[in-house]
């Protein structure tokens, strides 16, 4: 349950469309809803501005299905990573709205209008190998509001194909980088630009590539100071923090621009 869902469902109250009765019962799942597999944590968009997400990997079609339904009650967006075709049809059955983005393996809903989109964030990957994870972290920050530019498949064994995107990536305000192999991309990308850069090693790549531990050595041992590392994979984990990052950052800019119209 977002803030804008809470203010709307007092204003109803204030009119007379909904009865008092009816808002406290909405409200009384909060701060979670215990479903005896899982405590959904409606609170969370209050606390941190971005909401739960599924992790669907490990659970049961039908454990995500009942989840997302719960979660979609509550007015928000609604967001089940790592999710395969079974688990879409147990949402779908109950959510007949969500969409399912199958490279990025991301079960979605949109409830409500994103509003202005916040960003621009760029989300570059090595090779197309990299692109399941470079989709997660695009579609995450899509669905919590980032204005997302795609930029695929521009590894360092071709550093022409990167350098024609120069002016797009200066133009980023937070910029992921999703590469497996031996993870050198970021670092490259990371000279180019101003902005925070976050690292994706992919578990792309040959034997010894370790499934993604040679990358993430690399890009820990990167020697662009901007860049940042999250787990090998986890696209989803760079989108959450980049659209942190951006949520601030517009925060910061609306005040300012309060401040001015002030003075």
């Amino acid at each position: 349950m977002t803030g804008e869902t809470i203010l709307a469902m007092l204003q109803c109250v204030r009119d007379g469309e909904l009865r008092p009765e009816e808002a406290m019962e909405r409200l009384a799942n909060l701060p979670y809803e215990e479903t005896g597999f899982a405590k959904i944590d409606h609170h969370r968009p209050l606390r941190t501005g971005l909401p739960e997400v599924i992790y669907a990997a490990g659970k049961t079609a039908a454990q995500v299905g009942e989840i997302f339904f719960r979660m979609a009650a509550m007015g928000g967006g609604v967001l089940a990573t790592r999710a395969d075709e079974a688990a879409f049809a147990a949402v779908k059955a109950l959510v007949p709205e969500a969409q399912y983005h199958p490279v990025a393996r991301i079960i979605a809903l949109r409830q409500t209008s994103p509003g202005e989109r916040r960003g621009p964030l760029a989300v570059l990957c090595a090779g197309t190998s990299d692109l399941p994870v470079a989709e997660e972290a695009a579609v995450t920050a899509e669905v919590m509001g980032a204005e997302v530019r795609r930029i695929y498949d521009v590894g360092v064994a071709g550093l022409h194909r990167l350098l024609a995107h120069r002016e797009g990536l200066r133009e980023a305000e937070v910029v992921i980088v999703c590469a497996g192999m031996e993870g050198a991309l970021p670092s490259v990308v990371g000279g180019m630009v101003g902005a925070p850069v976050i690292a994706v090693p992919t578990s792309v790549g040959y034997g010894a590539s370790f499934g993604g531990i040679a990358a993430l050595l690399g890009m820990l041992n990167s020697c662009s100071p901007n860049v940042t590392v999250v787990n090998i994979d986890n696209g989803f984990g760079a989108a959450y923090v980049a659209s942190t990052i951006l949520r601030r950052i517009h925060q910061a800019a609306g005040k300012n621009t309060a401040q001015e119209m002030m003075r």
